[in-house]
């Protein structure tokens, strides 16, 4: 914040795009230590639009995905979701979540030393019951989350909901077996997706290179063509393909005794800056053009 002369959300947006800018280095110490530790924590920013919508939050996410079992698990303060409207707002975030990840996805109702999360799970499992909690309120805010209520619904269904305690540890025990479980799920159902998009994106790039080739090759055709057509077949008899593709023109016999009054080598001073990988691209070049030049006759 200070060296850049940024707010609090400034500061965590541009630390974490430059710690993505090393996250190669985070990869290669989780590989080293995966025989050692079964598991690995990464504790990410909670502001949602920080991590979740960020393009470096992406990048991390994606990272992690494409090589290693990734699971998601959103901690949520169950001490402070007793209110309906509230309960919403997290439900809403962690919907957004999962959909963006697209990872397997738990949710974590911490604090059950303070109160027990039956209540959230009864919310979820029981339409009903949550309206009658949402009849108490009444903001405007309500009519929304009724209806959202309902969209909910679904993903409500196939949502894995583990109540725990950070400080008595109770619950971890079945926070485990639902890791577990996502484990599998992202074997089964998430690894193969990342397999299709990653062999997708390199047919991509393969035909992206072809094409390129394919143009290169079809500039240097015509060029060849050009060249032949200029010159006409009785100079076209006389001079090589490369002579009339490289040449800039020939020299008559007054100016061929002025360039000898000039002390340069042009041709070797030409060579002399010319990379040797251009070169060797240019005799394939000429090779090729003669090939053609040759079949043509």
């Amino acid at each position: 914040m200070k060296q850049y002369g940024l707010g609090p959300n400034g500061g965590i947006v541009t630390s974490l795009n430059l710690f993505a800018t090393r996250f190669d280095q985070v990869m290669k110490f989780i590989e080293k230590r995966q025989n050692a530790s079964k598991y690995v924590i990464i504790d990410t920013p909670g502001q949602i639009e920080v991590f979740t919508w960020s393009a470096s939050g992406t990048i991390i996410t994606e990272a992690l995905a494409s090589s290693l079992h990734s699971v998601v698990v959103y901690v949520m303060d169950t001490s402070r979701s007793t209110n309906p409207i509230t309960f919403m707002s997290n439900m809403l975030y962690a919907c957004s979540i999962l959909y963006k990840t697209k990872l397997p996805f738990i949710v974590v109702m911490n604090k059950t030393d303070i109160i027990d999360h039956s209540f959230a799970v009864e919310w979820m499992q029981d339409f009903e019951t949550f309206q009658d909690a949402l009849n108490q309120e009444t903001s405007y805010v309500s009519n929304l989350t009724r209806s959202m209520s309902l969209v909910l619904d679904e993903f409500y269904s196939s949502l894995k909901v583990v109540g725990v305690s950070a400080v008595l540890g109770t619950g971890l025990e079945e926070f485990f077996t639902q890791l577990s479980k996502a484990v599998d799920e992202y074997e089964r159902e998430y690894r193969p997706e990342y397999e299709r998009l990653r062999k997708t994106l390199e047919e991509a790039q393969e035909k992206q290179k072809r094409e390129q080739l394919e143009h290169l090759w079809k500039d240097m055709g015509s060029v060849c063509m050009q060249s032949s057509t200029m010159a006409g077949p009785d100079d076209a008899s006389a001079m090589s393909p490369s002579e009339l593709i490289l040449t800039r023109g020939t020299l008559n016999e007054e100016e061929e005794r002025e360039s000898d009054t000039d002390d340069i080598d042009h041709e070797v001073t030409e060579e002399s800056h010319e990379e040797p990988a251009f070169r060797n691209f240019m005799q394939d070049m000429r090779m090729k053009c003669q090939r053609k030049s040759n079949l043509n006759e």
